[in-house]
Order: structure tokens, then C-alpha cells, then sequence
């Protein structure tokens, strides 16, 4: 599943192509979605802004109608130009979003609806997100709250859960407890609120540097060095180097399926003891 920061580069990117445009043309795969065209056309109306909320990419349509998608694994938008050949097979095309300048092509998005005003703040996965780690005022307090009311549950898993924090996936999971020096399988209830803030607090960091990072992607490690056959995980202190030495103690690296949904999770077991 991508990760907020990358879901906030897609928003940034989308608003910037396509906010203060005319809509000229619409298609999707999905039924639900060309039947709200069909009743209310799409076309015609400006595209407001697109804004992202944790993992949410919403886009907003004059008359209040709004386009919400959720990339989940395998989702990703793109920005042509018209006549432009696309990067990816028709096949995986599910919506289309064109103006006159650009289009905005949704491939494998698995998660699409428009909501009506109303209805934006009543979408259950909206409502019960949680304080977003990259939103512009995050809201610690009532993120720590939410995370006492799961105190069994352990910690890796409890950051990749977004109704209590919303925005970091499963890199960050791995390399912000490695930062903060916290065993991924801790409890929360034996986490503290000082380290609780400060695991937040380092996610957030994080995030911003990487949305703010021409160069896209997720680096934590600021020390990696380009280079031929050097792949992501030399940006990253755990993530990816399983069987590899702890870039602070040498220690090999240990990598387990943790949670409900076997996410693999990257630490060291001297720096995270």
C-alpha cells in the first residue's frame, strides 16, 4: 500500500495540472461511477482542487460533488497530455479525468465513489480516520489517545492502523521504531506517552522531508550513496536489509511477518531490544 507522503505528491501533483480546469471528458469502468455521470454529468463542471487525506486522494468538483479513490496495492494516477501515450495498458485503466490541457488517468484504482457534500463527512474510512501525519495542524494528543485505547495491540501494527494515525505505511512502520529505538512488538501499553509522541513525531518528519524531496521516493538515510545495483533499501536504515549489518551497531538486520495480514517488518534486536 503506498505510503502518505507518496498519496500527498499524487494529490499536489493532480491539483496542480488539473485545479481551475474545465472538466471536457469522463470515463470509467465503474458502474457506480458512470451512472452518477449519466445523472449529474461530470463534464462541464471545474475541478476545484485535489487534496489528499491520509491515504484518500480527493478530488473536488464544482457544485460540491467530490471523487474520492484509495489506492490501496496496486492503484496509481497519472497526468498526460492529450494524445500522449499512456504508460500502461487500456486494460488497466479505471477512470479518466480529462480538461484541455491534461488528463488524469486512474489505473487499477480498487476504491472509487463520489460523494455528495453531505456525504463527505459521514464515508466511514473519512470519518474514522485518524489525526493525519502529514495534515497542516496534526493533532498529537488525540492521536496518543487513540493509541491507549489498543494497549495490547503491538506497536508496528498500531502505526500501520489508520484510525489512530493516519499516513505511514509500512517502510515508515519499520523505520521510524528503528529511529526512536523501539521494539516493533512492544505493546502499546508498555510504550510511554514521551515515546509515543516521539514515534509520531518522527514519522511526521520524515513524511514532510520526503514530500518536500525532489527526487521522490522514501529516504530515511541520509548517508546512501548512488551507484549502480544500489536499490531503495540504501536510503533506509531496516527497511529491505534483512541479513544486513545495523548501519549503527553492525548487529544483522532481522526481518518477521508481523500482524493479521503477515506485513513484514524490518529491526535491529540490539538497537531495538
Amino acid at each position: 500500500m503506498p505510503e502518505g507522503d507518496l498519496i500527498f505528491r499524487t494529490a499536489r501533483t493532480l491539483h496542480r495540472a488539473l485545479a481551475g480546469r474545465e472538466v471536457t471528458g469522463f470515463e470509467s469502468v465503474f458502474p457506480a461511477l458512470t451512472r452518477v455521470h449519466e445523472d449529474t454529468p461530470i463534464t462541464g463542471r471545474a475541478i476545484e482542487r485535489v487534496t489528499a487525506a491520509g491515504k484518500h486522494v480527493l478530488m473536488h468538483f464544482s457544485g460540491g460533488l467530490v471523487l474520492r479513490t484509495h489506492m490501496r496495492m496496486s492503484g496509481s494516477w497519472h497526468i498526460y497530455r492529450p494524445g500522449e501515450a499512456w504508460q500502461r495498458p487500456r486494460r488497466d485503466m479505471r477512470i479518466v479525468v480529462a480538461t484541455r490541457d491534461f488528463e488524469a488517468v486512474g489505473f487499477r484504482v480498487p476504491v472509487a465513489e463520489f460523494l455528495e457534500p453531505r456525504d463527505v463527512e459521514r464515508q466511514e474510512d473519512l470519518r474514522k480516520m485518524g489525526p493525519d501525519l502529514l495534515g497542516e495542524a496534526f493533532d498529537a494528543d488525540e492521536a496518543i489517545r487513540r493509541f491507549r485505547e489498543r494497549g495490547t495491540l503491538e506497536i508496528a501494527d498500531a502505526l500501520l492502523n489508520q484510525h489512530l494515525a493516519a499516513g505511514a505505511g509500512n517502510i515508515y512502520k519499520s523505520e521510524v521504531l528503528f529511529l526512536c529505538g523501539v521494539s516493533p512488538f512492544a505493546p502499546v501499553n508498555a510504550v510511554d506517552d514521551e515515546t509515543l509522541r516521539r514515534i509520531l513525531a518522527t514519522a511526521r518528519t520524515h513524511m514532510q522531508a520526503n514530500v518536500a524531496d525532489a527526487r521522490g521516493g522514501i529516504t530515511t538515510y541520509r548517508g546512501f550513496r548512488r551507484g549502480p545495483g544500489r536499490d531503495g533499501s540504501e536510503r533506509r536504515y531496516v527497511y529491505g536489509r534483512a541479513r544486513k549489518p545495523c548501519r549503527k551497531c553492525g548487529t544483522v538486520i532481522h526481518v518477521k511477518a508481523q500482524g493479521p495480514h503477515a506485513r513484514l517488518t524490518y529491526w535491529c534486536p540490539s538497537c531495538q531490544a
